[in-house]
C-alpha cells in the first residue's frame, strides 16, 4: 500500500491558503478556495481536493488564472444573472454566484445563472450543498464539447467529444446529510485518474480506452492520449451533451467550430412551492424508507445520494485526512518554491472553526 500522511482539515486549509496567498491571491479568495478544496477531501472526493494545488499554480504562472480579481454581474433580471468570473479562481466565482443565486431565489422564487470566463470550479457538490443548506434545491452543471474537442468519447465514437461534464443537484433534508447527486457524465472524473496514478493503482475496467480505442485500466494510457467512456453508454452521453447546451445559454458557443459549453446554475426556493419544514420532513421520510430496504448480497446497507459524503466528513473530521505521499511531496515542493511553511504551528484559530 502506498505511503500516506495524515492531516487535520484545519492544517490542510492553512497550508493551502498560504500557498495561494503567496501566489498572489487575495486572502479572502484564498480562504474560500482552500475551504472548498478541503471540503472535497472531507467528503471523500480526493480527486477534487488539495491534489489540485500544483495544477492551479501552473495556471496562475501561465496567466490563465488571475488570483486576485473580483468577479462581477454583467447582466441580471429579478431571477437571472450572467456572472463574469474574469478568470479568477473558479471555486471563488462559483461560490459567489451560488450565494447571489440563493439571495435572488429567496426574493423571486428561483434564479438561473450562467457563468463566463471561469476555469475549473472544483467539486460541484459543494455548491449543491450550499443551496440545500439555504432551504433551496440547487442544480449545477459545467462542461463543454465539440467535434474532437474533449476527453470523453461519444457513444459509438472513437474520438473526444465532451469533457467530463458533471452535474450536481442538492435537496434539503432538514439535517446534516442533504440529498446530493454529484456525478460526471463520463464513467469517472479525470481527477480520480490522478488519484489512482498517485497511489500506483489501476482503474476499474470499462472506464477508459487508450489512444487507439482499446480498453485499458492503466492511468498512463489515459495521459498518453487516451479517452474516458461515458457512463451508462448512450444515457450518460446524452446527459453530457445536455450539459453543453445548458452551458451555452451564456452565449459561449462557436458556430464555426461547432463547440458549446459553460457553467450553469439554477436555484429553486422550496418555500415558493410548498412549506420548507413539511417538505424536508417528507424528503427525509422518503429517503429513510428507501434506506430501510434490505441490502442485496455483498452490501451492508442501502445508501442514498449524500450519505457517502456525510459519512466521510464525520469520519475524516475525527480521524484526519490521508494524503498520498506523492501528493504531499508535490504540495511540499509548491510550498518550498513560494517560501511557505508546512508547519502545523501556522494554523490560525479561525481555521479550525470552518470545519465543525
Amino acid at each position: 500500500m502506498a505511503e500516506t500522511h495524515n492531516f487535520q482539515a484545519s492544517h490542510l486549509h492553512s497550508i493551502t491558503r498560504r500557498i495561494f496567498v503567496a501566489a498572489g491571491a487575495t486572502r479572502h479568495i484564498a480562504d474560500d478556495v482552500a475551504e472548498i478544496l478541503v471540503n472535497a477531501n472531507l467528503a471523500g472526493h480526493d480527486s477534487h481536493g488539495v491534489l489540485r494545488i500544483p495544477a492551479y499554480l501552473r495556471t496562475i504562472e501561465g496567466g490563465g488564472l488571475i488570483p486576485n480579481v473580483e468577479p462581477e454581474v454583467t447582466s441580471e433580471t429579478a431571477n437571472t444573472m450572467i456572472f463574469d468570473g474574469k478568470n479568477c479562481f473558479g471555486h471563488y466565482i462559483a461560490r459567489q454566484a451560488m450565494n447571489r443565486a440563493i439571495e435572488k431565489a429567496k426574493a423571486a422564487d428561483m434564479c438561473s445563472v450562467s457563468i463566463i470566463n471561469t476555469g475549473h470550479i472544483g467539486r460541484l457538490g459543494d455548491y449543491a450543498e450550499a443551496a440545500a443548506a439555504a432551504g433551496c434545491i440547487g442544480i449545477i452543471t459545467t462542461g463543454g464539447g465539440g467535434q474532437m474537442q474533449g476527453i470523453t468519447v461519444p457513444f459509438g465514437g472513437a474520438g473526444g467529444a465532451t469533457g467530463t461534464n458533471p452535474i450536481a443537484v442538492g435537496v434539503p433534508t432538514g439535517d446534516d446529510a442533504p440529498f446530493v447527486i454529484d456525478i460526471a457524465t463520463s464513467m469517472i472524473a479525470e481527477g480520480k485518474i490522478q488519484v489512482a496514478r498517485s497511489k500506483g493503482e489501476d482503474l476499474p475496467e470499462g472506464h477508459i480506452v487508450d489512444k487507439n480505442g482499446n480498453p485499458s485500466v492503466k492511468p498512463a494510457d489515459f495521459y498518453d492520449g487516451g479517452f474516458l467512456l461515458p457512463f451508462g453508454l448512450h444515457k450518460g452521453y446524452s446527459i453530457g451533451l445536455l450539459v453543453c447546451l445548458l452551458g451555452g445559454l451564456a452565449g459561449t458557443f462557436d458556430i464555426e467550430k461547432g463547440s458549446m459549453g459553460g457553467c450553469f446554475m439554477q436555484v429553486i426556493n422550496v418555500d415558493a412551492m410548498t412549506p420548507l419544514a413539511e417538505y424536508q420532513q417528507g424528503v427525509r421520510a422518503f429517503l429513510d424508507g428507501i434506506k430501510s430496504i434490505p441490502p442485496a448480497p455483498g452490501f451492508d446497507k442501502v445508501l442514498v445520494p449524500g450519505d457517502f459524503e456525510h459519512q466521510n466528513r464525520v469520519q475524516r473530521l475525527a480521524d484526519g485526512i490521508e494524503i498520498p505521499d506523492t501528493i504531499r511531496q508535490q504540495i511540499s515542493e509548491c510550498a518550498e518554491k513560494l517560501g511557505v511553511s508546512m508547519s502545523e504551528d501556522a494554523v490560525e484559530p479561525g481555521d479550525a472553526g470552518r470545519y465543525q
